[in-house]
C-alpha cells in the first residue's frame, strides 16, 4: 500500500489520514515515518519491550507497541501549544530496541549503548517502555551527552528510590536511587510529581530528602492547582538540562487501569498533560514514559492517555529545538 504523508516545511510527517484510514497500515508512533525514511530526524521515538525489573503485575513489556496502536488518533497540530511539532522537527519512529529479556544487567548496558547511538547526531530521544528500570541506562545517557548531571521530573506514584528487591540492585523500583548514587542526577534540581499511597516506612521518605528529592504529592497537586505546582517546579530546574521521566501510574487507575503497580488516588490525565505544557521553553534533552500494561487496560484507557503524554512531550522537545535553531 503507498504510503501518502503530510509533508510541510520539508519535513515528512503522518501518513495522511483524509487518504488512508487510521485504523489502516502499520502503527509507527503517530503514524510518522520510519527512522530509514526519516534519517535525518531531529527527534526520535523508540520502543524498550523490557518488563524483567517488575516486582508486581507484568506485561509493560507490550507498552511500547501498545502505546503506537493507541496513538493512531494523534493529529499534526496541537492546539494547545499552537504548535505543529512534525513541521517544525523531523520526527521519526526509530522503532524497538532489542534487549536482553533474561539479563537485567545485560539490557541496562544495552539500552545506555542504544540511546547514545541514537543521539550521537545531536538528536533528542523520546522512549516508551517499558518497565522503570530503563530510566537509569536512559539517565546515564543523556548525562553523559549533557556532560553534566541532569534535573530531573519524575512523574511517579511510588518514590522509585528503594535500595533493592530480593537482593537485586536494578529493578524498576530503584532506579533513582541508583541513578544518584551515580552521580547523574543534578540533587539540587530533582522532583517527584504525583507521589501517594503506602510506603514501607518513614525512612522511605527520609532517604528520598536525603537524596535530595522534592516531592509533589498528588494530593498537592489537587489541593495548591497546577499553576502553582508549574511555577515552583520551574524555579527549581532552573535553565539546567532537564529529563522528564513519566511513569503512567501517576495517573489515577480511574485514567489508567492498564499499568503494574496501581494506586488509588492519583492526578488526572488533564492534570499530568497540563503541568508538561508548563514546561515549555525549559532545556529538555531526554523523556520516557513506562509502565503501560496493555493487558490489564480496559477499552484501551491506559494507551490512549500514554500516547498523549507522548505527543505532548515530543511537542515540548520539537518548540525547544526549533527554539533554538531560530535563536542560531
Amino acid at each position: 500500500m503507498e504510503e501518502i504523508r503530510v509533508e510541510a516545511n520539508g519535513k515528512i510527517g503522518p501518513i495522511d489520514s483524509s487518504k488512508i484510514p487510521r485504523f489502516a497500515g502499520p502503527a509507527t508512533y503517530a503514524r510518522l515515518p520510519r527512522l530509514d525514511q526519516a534519517p535525518d530526524a531531529g527527534i526520535k521515538v523508540v520502543g524498550v519491550p523490557f518488563d524483567a525489573g517488575v516486582s508486581y503485575r507484568p506485561g509493560a513489556r507490550f507498552g511500547s507497541n501498545h502505546v503506537r496502536e493507541s496513538s493512531r488518533l494523534l493529529r499534526p497540530y496541537n492546539p494547545a501549544m499552537d504548535l505543529s511539532p512534525f513541521e517544525a522537527v523531523q520526527v521519526a519512529d526509530a522503532g524497538d530496541m532489542a534487549v536482553n529479556p533474561f539479563n537485567i544487567n545485560d539490557a541496562i548496558e544495552t539500552i545506555q549503548q542504544n540511546a547514545l547511538d541514537l543521539t550521537s547526531d545531536g538528536s533528542s530521544l523520546m522512549t516508551i517502555g517499558g518497565d522503570h528500570t530503563i530510566a537509569l541506562p536512559l539517565l546515564r545517557a543523556a548525562s553523559e551527552r549533557a556532560g553534566e548531571p541532569v534535573a530531573m521530573l519524575h512523574f511517579d506514584a511510588h518514590l522509585d528510590t528503594w535500595d533493592t528487591y530480593f537482593g537485586a540492585e536494578y529493578t524498576h523500583g530503584t532506579p533513582f536511587r541508583r541513578a544518584v548514587e551515580e552521580g547523574i542526577l543534578d540533587t539540587e534540581a530533582i522532583s517527584h510529581v504525583g507521589t501517594r499511597g503506602p510506603l514501607y516506612g518513614k525512612k522511605d521518605l527520609e532517604d528520598d530528602q536525603r537524596f535530595g528529592f522534592g516531592i509533589v504529592t498528588s494530593s498537592d497537586v489537587y489541593y495548591q492547582g497546577v499553576r502553582e505546582i508549574v511555577d515552583k517546579l520551574r524555579d527549581r530546574i532552573g535553565n539546567r538540562p532537564l529529563y522528564i521521566s513519566v511513569d503512567i501510574d501517576v495517573l489515577d487507575p480511574a485514567h489508567a487501569p492498564g499499568t503494574g503497580t496501581p494506586e488509588a488516588g492519583g492526578i488526572t490525565s488533564r492534570e499530568l498533560l497540563e503541568i508538561l505544557r508548563g514546561m515549555r521553553g525549559m532545556n529538555l534533552v531526554g523523556a520516557d514514559l513506562v509502565e503501560v500494561s496493555p493487558a490489564y487496560d480496559h477499552a484501551e484507557m491506559t494507551g490512549i492517555a500514554a500516547s498523549h503524554v507522548a505527543y505532548d512531550l515530543v511537542s515540548l522537545m520539537a518548540d525547544k529545538r526549533a527554539t533554538d535553531q531560530k535563536d542560531s
